[in-house]
């Protein structure tokens, strides 16, 4: 990636960088990510190793292994690279790549966003993006889990 990065720095290009879990894609993950990709010409998606979501969010997670999220989120027109990472936050790689803008979702405050310094002083902006109302991946956990004890009973 950061053999792409001075490609699309040498071509004058734009990148958009953002990250996450991305479990059980959504609707609301898709408009993120074309909202983020409208900020710039290519968009890079950072993405939490299985290990560093465990530490996060507990043993139960992620529901879908790191090699699938990559795969899905790769076959979206909006995505144009998609790197594993094995920190539990991305600051590595956001100081390798220093992107030239950095998006986070709507439910971070710009104070709380990693990454946000090094960018800024490399010149780059930083900002939310609004979060798609009532998409989540908790919501839909919970409604096959919902549903399939009421099919139980």
């Amino acid at each position: 990636m950061k053999a792409e990065r001075a490609i699309l720095r040498a071509a004058r290009k734009r990148l958009v960088f953002t990250n996450g879990v991305f479990d059980v894609l959504h609707r609301g993950h898709c408009e993120y990510l074309q909202k983020a990709r409208a900020q710039g010409d290519a968009l890079v998606v950072g993405l939490n190793s299985d290990d560093s979501v465990r530490r996060l969010k507990g043993p139960k997670k992620p529901i879908v292994p790191e090699a699938d999220r990559a795969a899905v989120l790769c076959a979206l027109a909006a995505v144009d690279y998609v790197v594993i990472f094995p920190e539990d936050t991305p600051i590595v790689l956001i100081t390798e790549l220093l992107p030239d803008v950095l998006v986070k979702g709507g439910d971070y405050s710009l104070d709380d966003i990693v990454g946000r310094t090094e960018v800024e002083a490399s010149g780059g902006s930083v900002f939310t993006i609004p979060l798609t109302e009532g998409r989540s991946s908790t919501n839909i956990i919970t409604t096959i889990i919902d549903r399939y004890c009421e099919q139980q009973r």
